[in-house]
């Protein structure tokens, strides 16, 4: 047997586990998604979770509207997904369980049992971050590795799930004691990770050539690279236009000396009152079709699940320019989804968050002292700032 850094890595690994059998070397990764509503009935409840968590930082509605605005969307979404999309079910669920496993079976080879994935879900019971944590703690785990997978974007995404994490810690504190959470970690986006911008040209490369070279000119083949639409005001979050554009700028870059019509296309969701990134994947289709495009391929890049963004939004737009544009060939492509080089991927990218968190000595903190703190702080500075001398 060759000793190849795998396998002196795999046997270290293996000696340490052997070496300690103490809860605090075991990592929780909590895997988060939008999640899906799977049931007609629970679209009231999805929209509102994502009214309180979503809208709420960039549009200006008070809070009591929330509840019969998520029944009037319902009724939208109910018309869209059943009677315009023959009972669609989302398979973003269904998908994002497959990445949980696919990376957790891609982690314990490296880390064995010491480290589980958990998936958690922004709007959907029963895997809301509070619940799943819930779990967390049951099983004994007392260090977790944030972890957002569904949008590719932004700290603005990726921040809700921070924010319903610390909901949920909040809830699960028990008072005047020492917190059960020793350690966290977080991964904000790969947006910048090399080997997602390679896999996301590669696949459109090999799309075209598969498909559509035989019938089009490289330079009549259009690309629409879909991110995340954002808002351009989000109340000073940042809301993940940066990151989003430097991807696209990225993937852009290896696609656009062979195919000049490349543009980015934004999935915004068609709000009153916000101003969205532009153009949006309509109007770029559109832009491309002017120049000449006779074929189109639409490609969600700023998505690593699929979702009703990604299927029913890019649906619209191609029965749309269908009916003004038939002579144009429409290829709408997939995400990344559950491609095993992509859950390769993801695994790799926790790798040092993880190690980082066995290595680290286990910090003790207690909530109850916050308050305290803030107190005796504040305090503090009130004297200095008057000038009071205590003898």
């Amino acid at each position: 047997m060759v000793a190849t850094p795998e396998k002196l890595r795999q046997s270290e690994s293996e000696a340490s586990v052997s070496n300690s059998d103490s809860k605090s070397d075991r990592v929780a990764v909590l895997l988060m998604g939008y999640g899906e509503v799977e049931s007609y009935e629970d679209f009231a409840n999805y929209n509102e979770q994502a009214l309180n968590l979503l809208t709420a930082k960039f549009a200006p509605v008070p809070t009591w509207v929330y509840p019969p605005l998520a029944k009037l969307l319902a009724i939208f979404d109910l018309h869209e997904w059943s009677h315009q999309h023959d009972q669609f079910i989302s398979p973003h669920n269904a998908i994002f369980e497959r990445q949980r496993a696919g990376v957790e079976k891609a982690l314990q080879e490296r880390w064995g049992d010491r480290i589980k994935v958990f998936k958690a879900f922004n709007f959907c019971q029963p895997f809301l971050p509070e619940q799943v944590l819930e779990q967390v703690k049951q099983e004994g785990f007392d260090k977790i590795l944030i972890y957002p997978l569904l949008v590719v974007d932004s700290i603005f995404t990726s921040g809700i799930a921070v924010e319903q994490v610390n909901i949920g810690l909040a809830k699960l504190t028990d008072p005047g004691a020492e917190h059960w959470l020793k350690g966290t970690r977080y991964i904000p986006s790969f947006y910048d990770q090399p080997a997602y911008i390679d896999l996301m040209a590669t696949m459109v490369e090999e799309k075209i050539q598969s498909d559509l070279a035989v019938a089009h000119l490289p330079s009549q083949t259009g690309i629409i690279l879909m991110n995340h639409g954002c808002p351009h005001k989000a109340k000073g979050f940042t809301s993940g236009i940066d990151e989003s554009q430097k991807l696209y700028d990225r993937i852009r870059e290896r696609l656009i000396y062979r195919y000049p019509l490349t543009s980015v296309g934004w999935l915004n969701h068609q709000t009153p009152l916000i101003e969205w990134t532009q153009p949006n994947a309509d109007l770029a289709a559109r832009n491309l079709i002017d120049l000449g495009a006779t074929a189109l391929v639409f490609m969600p890049i700023g998505f690593a699940t699929e979702n009703h963004e990604t299927l029913l939004d890019v649906d619209h737009i191609i029965h749309g320019l269908r009916r003004k544009h038939p002579e144009v060939t429409y290829v709408q492509m997939p995400c990344v989804n559950d491609r095993s080089d992509f859950l390769e991927m993801v695994a790799d990218w926790a790798h040092p968050q993880i190690e980082a968190l066995l290595s680290e000595q286990a910090v003790a903190v207690n909530p109850s002292l916050a308050a305290a703190q803030a107190q005796h702080v504040h305090d503090h500075s009130h004297d200095h700032g008057h000038g009071h001398h205590h003898h």
